[in-house]
């Protein structure tokens, strides 16, 4: 299993919160290396978040929550 991390956005705050803006894959999905899976904003900073391996996604976090940087948003198994 691999844990999907919100990622490092802010290197001046590593710990700000930021949001989790869009999934684009839905729970339970396979999802393909490179994948784009779902779209982070820290501040006016938006990144998109790749899948790091390929495999089935379980969401760990909804649209619009608020999330640390470097917290688990989802895991790939």
């Amino acid at each position: 299993m691999t844990e999907v991390l919100f990622p490092a956005v802010s290197q001046k705050q590593p710990t700000a919160e930021g949001v989790l803006s869009t999934w684009f894959v839905s729970d339970g999905e396979a999802v393909s290396v490179d994948q784009l899976i779902a779209e982070v904003q820290v501040d006016k900073v938006s990144v998109e978040v790749p899948a790091p391996r390929a495999g089935v996604i379980t969401l760990l976090v909804k649209e619009d929550d608020p999330v640390s940087q470097g917290t688990p948003i989802a895991r790939i198994s």
